[in-house]
């Protein structure tokens, strides 16, 4: 945990009104990320439609939101917090000081605000939201709206142990979530897991043009492509062993696999990947100094 945490049995206590999930849970932007949530939340049962709220500037987000889970929506931010205790901040970085100012005057000790906005530090969103508001900053990433994502948490000054557990476990309905020790490693994370789906998929785009390329049809080499990420994503996660070392047993000396690995790293691949990673990150920072 970082220092910035202090642990008070009075936090402690205004937690209690909302840790069984019994009030609800408002989402300011209604986008993609926010619908991965909204779904999960209702599949697992830990909401019902009706104890969800969604406010979003733009009337299709909201009517789209609206049709598919039967939440209720509404152009004014203020009113989620009239109706919820949990609140999940789901705006462009570039908005979001404009939206804490507009929020703050409505900012009660009862709410826990859930942020997951990239680059936007806790101190900043406390600071924007004013009377000691009990923060959790959370990077999810895409394939939450599959109940796949991988979600890591922090919690800033004046949020409770008892938010951090509730921040897990709705963050745990679409995926995997943990909580991190240190507030600056979020950048990284989404520098890596954040981004790291455009990765993948960048990468299969080059899988399925060679495919082609070599002469496969079209059809075959994306059925090809997907199948062999889904079963390598699974050797990875289930045997446990290093990338390393599932790479060593498919690269025989001499054989197809290996002249595949020496043309990447000729082209310098795995140098690369890891740049991109850094200036992910890199751009993080500077959205967390709010650079435009």
């Amino acid at each position: 945990m970082t220092s910035r945490q202090p642990k008070t049995k009075k936090a402690a206590k205004r937690t209690a009104t909302h840790r069984d999930g019994k009030t609800g849970i408002g989402f300011i932007g209604a986008g993609n990320m926010a619908t991965a949530l909204v779904k999960g939340l209702i599949d697992t049962g830990l909401y019902a439609p009706q104890r969800i709220f969604a406010s979003d500037v733009d009337a299709k987000q909201r009517n789209r939101i609206k049709r598919r889970f039967n939440i209720s929506v509404t152009p004014d931010n203020g009113e989620v917090l009239n109706h919820a205790t949990i609140i999940v901040l789901a705006v462009k970085p570039q908005t979001m000081e404009d939206v804490l100012a507009a929020l703050r005057g409505a900012v009660t000790p009862n709410h826990l605000f859930i942020s997951i906005v990239a680059g936007i530090t806790t101190a900043r969103i406390e600071n924007g939201l004013g009377v000691r508001a009990r923060v959790l900053r959370v990077m999810p990433n895409t394939p939450a709206l599959l109940g796949k994502g991988m979600s890591v948490l922090v919690r800033g000054m004046y949020a409770t142990a008892a938010d951090e557990k509730l921040g897990l476990k709705l963050f745990g309905a679409v995926g995997d979530a943990v909580a991190a020790p240190d507030e600056r490693m979020l950048d990284a994370v989404t520098g890596l897991s954040g981004s790291g789906p455009a990765y993948v998929y960048r990468f299969a785009e080059a899988m399925l043009a060679g495919g082609i390329a070599a002469g496969l049809p079209g059809p075959m080499a994306r059925q090809l492509t997907i199948q062999t990420l889904v079963g390598a994503a699974a050797m990875l996660k289930e045997t446990g062993e290093p990338p390393e070392t599932l790479r060593a047993k498919v690269s025989s000396p001499g054989g197809t696999t290996l002249a595949g690995l020496s043309e990447l790293e000729h082209r310098g691949f795995k140098e690369a990947v890891a740049e991109a990673v850094i200036a992910a990150t890199r751009r993080a920072q500077e959205l967390g100094r709010g650079s435009r």
